[in-house]
Protein backbone atom coordinates (compact mmCIF):
# COMPACT_ATOMS: atom_id res chain seq x y z
CA UNK A 1 0.00 0.00 0.00
CA UNK A 2 1.24 3.20 -1.12
CA UNK A 3 1.60 5.64 1.86
CA UNK A 4 0.02 8.92 0.87
CA UNK A 5 2.63 11.06 3.16
CA UNK A 6 5.31 11.33 5.24
CA UNK A 7 6.05 12.48 8.41
CA UNK A 8 9.42 14.11 8.99
CA UNK A 9 11.20 14.60 12.22
CA UNK A 10 10.55 18.15 11.98
CA UNK A 11 6.47 16.97 11.72
CA UNK A 12 6.74 14.44 14.26
CA UNK A 13 8.74 17.50 16.91
CA UNK A 14 5.58 19.96 15.81
CA UNK A 15 2.80 17.58 16.78
CA UNK A 16 4.32 16.14 19.94
CA UNK A 17 4.83 20.04 20.66
CA UNK A 18 1.34 20.82 20.05
CA UNK A 19 0.21 18.03 21.89
CA UNK A 20 1.89 18.94 24.94
CA UNK A 21 0.50 22.63 24.60
CA UNK A 22 -2.65 21.87 23.39
CA UNK A 23 -2.40 19.60 26.89
CA UNK A 24 -1.15 22.41 29.24
CA UNK A 25 -3.71 24.56 27.66
CA UNK A 26 -6.68 22.03 28.93
CA UNK A 27 -5.60 22.08 32.47
CA UNK A 28 -5.12 25.71 32.44
CA UNK A 29 -8.81 26.46 31.04
CA UNK A 30 -10.18 23.65 33.77
CA UNK A 31 -8.21 25.22 36.54
CA UNK A 32 -9.60 28.23 35.45
CA UNK A 33 -13.32 26.95 35.94
CA UNK A 34 -12.35 25.84 39.32
CA UNK A 35 -11.31 29.69 40.15
CA UNK A 36 -13.58 31.24 38.55
CA UNK A 37 -17.03 31.71 37.16
CA UNK A 38 -17.50 29.63 33.32
CA UNK A 39 -19.38 33.19 32.07
CA UNK A 40 -16.72 35.02 32.48
CA UNK A 41 -13.60 32.44 31.71
CA UNK A 42 -15.85 31.13 28.63
CA UNK A 43 -15.44 34.21 26.76
CA UNK A 44 -11.30 35.15 27.31
CA UNK A 45 -11.02 31.62 25.90
CA UNK A 46 -13.01 31.97 22.89
CA UNK A 47 -10.17 35.10 22.28
CA UNK A 48 -7.65 32.55 21.32
CA UNK A 49 -9.72 32.47 18.06
CA UNK A 50 -8.98 36.36 17.22
CA UNK A 51 -5.48 35.44 17.97
CA UNK A 52 -5.24 33.23 15.48
CA UNK A 53 -6.70 35.51 13.26
CA UNK A 54 -4.33 38.66 13.86
CA UNK A 55 -1.33 35.84 13.07
CA UNK A 56 -2.80 35.07 9.90
CA UNK A 57 -2.81 38.64 8.97
CA UNK A 58 0.49 39.57 10.65
CA UNK A 59 3.13 36.75 10.15
CA UNK A 60 1.15 34.64 7.59
CA UNK A 61 0.01 37.65 5.16
CA UNK A 62 -3.01 35.83 4.73
CA UNK A 63 -5.37 38.10 3.01
CA UNK A 64 -8.80 38.10 5.29
CA UNK A 65 -11.97 39.32 4.11
CA UNK A 66 -14.85 41.55 5.85
CA UNK A 67 -16.04 38.56 7.64
CA UNK A 68 -12.70 37.74 9.52
CA UNK A 69 -12.90 41.10 10.88
CA UNK A 70 -16.24 41.55 11.76
CA UNK A 71 -16.01 37.91 13.31
CA UNK A 72 -12.81 38.90 15.38
CA UNK A 73 -14.25 42.06 16.49
CA UNK A 74 -17.54 40.40 18.12
CA UNK A 75 -15.48 37.98 19.80
CA UNK A 76 -13.84 40.44 21.35
CA UNK A 77 -16.92 42.52 21.82
CA UNK A 78 -18.69 40.25 23.57
CA UNK A 79 -15.63 39.02 25.79
CA UNK A 80 -15.28 42.65 26.89
CA UNK A 81 -19.15 43.10 27.85
CA UNK A 82 -19.21 39.80 29.92
CA UNK A 83 -15.91 40.95 31.62
CA UNK A 84 -17.49 44.11 32.65
CA UNK A 85 -20.60 43.15 33.01
CA UNK A 86 -19.77 40.98 35.82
Amino acid sequence: MRQLFQLTGRNWLFLVLSGIATGLSWICYFRALQLGEASRVAPVDKLSVVFAIAFAALILKEHLGWQQWVGGALIVTGALVLTIKG
